[in-house]
Order: structure tokens, then sequence, then C-alpha cells
């Protein structure tokens, strides 16, 4: 399977061995897999078996989600940009799981006039499920104001990925770009990053900026003066010089390791 990203979402349940690569993270090795795609991360998944098995179902946010509703799945705990999409699952959870696949199989199949509906009811019982899965968050305070501006900065920083071609680069850019569209001073919204996330503006930038480079180099034949602009560098000099800083590689060098591994 080519590394890319798709239009949709997709969950698979895997038995036996197989390797899940997603974006820039370390490749997962497991026996029985569950992972989660979404659209805006590319992934390739590769058999180590000669007879792999399992399940996926592939939907997206028109079929899931009625309109008027006004929630999206990106907004689900187990879409989410930071949630970890793959682990392994133990047996009885992967019973659950084959079970509302099983009865999700039967339906697709099926002459009923409802079943649609039917199928919407067992895809959210399998995405609840999967989020049972997920480790249980500690309970959070009332959100400060400090918390409310920093998830708006996050919020905003995210609204501008995944890069589908190489123009219009970047809307915004610098720390001042979003303290502006935040109504915020720019000393403001950098010492309430630092307070609540211990990074800063400009370094919460230049991560989310470092991500999607790699993900550009990886996956797109986009060429690095191309990459550059999307991203919203005024040249190839700085665009290097940033990355180098931020992975210890050129672009150039980047890309050959991710296309020939060596």
């Amino acid at each position: 399977m080519t590394f890319e990203r798709r239009a949709y979402y997709k969950i698979t349940l895997c038995r036996g061995r197989s390797q899940v690569e997603y974006a820039d993270q370390a490749p997962h090795l497991g026996n029985t897999t569950l992972f989660l795609v979404t659209p805006r991360l590319p992934y390739r998944w590769l058999p180590l078996t000669e007879t792999p098995a399992g399940y996926c179902c592939l939907f997206d946010d028109a079929f899931l989600l009625p309109a008027r509703t006004g929630v999206v799945l990106a907004e689900l705990p187990i879409f989410q940009a930071g949630a970890y999409p793959v682990w392994e699952v133990a047996e009885a959870d992967c019973a659950t799981m084959e079970a509302i696949f099983q009865k999700m199989a039967h339906e697709l199949v099926s002459g009923y006039a409802y079943k649609h509906d039917l199928l919407r009811t067992y895809l959210w019982e399998l995405i609840h499920v999967v989020q049972k899965l997920q480790p249980v968050p500690a309970p959070l305070a009332t959100h400060s104001a400090s918390e409310r501006v920093a998830t708006q900065f996050m919020e905003l920083l995210e609204q501008q990925f995944p890069r589908q071609s190489p123009q219009p680069p970047l809307r915004l850019r610098s720390a001042t770009d979003y303290a502006n569209q935040l109504a915020v001073h720019v000393n403001h919204l950098n010492r309430v990053l630092k307070e609540t996330t211990g990074y800063t503006t400009t370094a919460f930038i230049g991560q989310r900026l470092t991500q999607e480079a790699k993900i550009l180099l990886k996956q797109t034949a986009w060429s690095i003066s191309e990459i550059a602009d999307s991203l919203g560098f005024a040249d190839v000099a700085h665009f290097c010089t940033f990355f180098k800083r931020y992975t210890g590689q050129t672009p150039g060098d980047f890309r050959h390791l991710a296309v020939f591994g060596a």
C-alpha cells in the first residue's frame, strides 16, 4: 500500500503480523492490531504474513453524522489530532469488535429497507468500543482564560493542515499572525502558551511545520521549492535551514532516506 492520505475515515482490525506507519511516527509492529485512518494524515499498511485476516470499515462525515448536528468526526476523541492511531488489542476486545464487524457485513448484503440506519448504529457502537479502549483522561478543572487562548491557537494552527496543494501558501505563518487573529498581544500569546504547554508560540509553529514538511517530502512529488512555498517560507534556503535545525537533516537527505530507506 502506497504512503498517502485517503479522503475518508477507516477503522481496521487486523489479525496476523503487520506493520503500520503513520506520517513521521515510528512504525508499529503487531499481531492483533487496531488502527484508525483520518483524512488528515497519510499512512501505510504492510502485511508481514501471507494470510492476514480481519475487518475494516470506511465512512465519512456525510454518512455517519446528519448535517443538523453540527458535529464533525474530527471532534471525536479517537480522531483528534493528538490521538495515537494504532495499538495492540487484547483477545476479549478483539472478539467484541469482530462481532460488530460481522453484524455490519451481514447487514450490508441484506434487503432490509433501513439497513443504512442500522449500519450507522453498528458503526457508532464500534466507535464507542474503540473509544473505551483509550486511556481515561484526568478530570479537567474549569478552563482559565489562558487555557482558552491556548486552545484557540492550536485550533487555528491545525485548521491550516493538511496541505493539499503548493498554492496558496499558509495564511497564518508567524506568532504575530496568530496573535492578531486571536486579538491578543503577541507577548500575551507567547506567555500563555509557555504556561499551559511549556512551549513558545514559535516553537509550536515550528514543530507543526516540521511535521507537515516531513509528510509532504515523504508522500508527494512536490519539489522542495514548492513545499517551501506552500509552508510560507520566503525561499528554499530559508526552508532548508529551518528543516535542518529541527531535524538535523536537509530536506533532500530526508526525502532520500524516506524513499530508499538508506
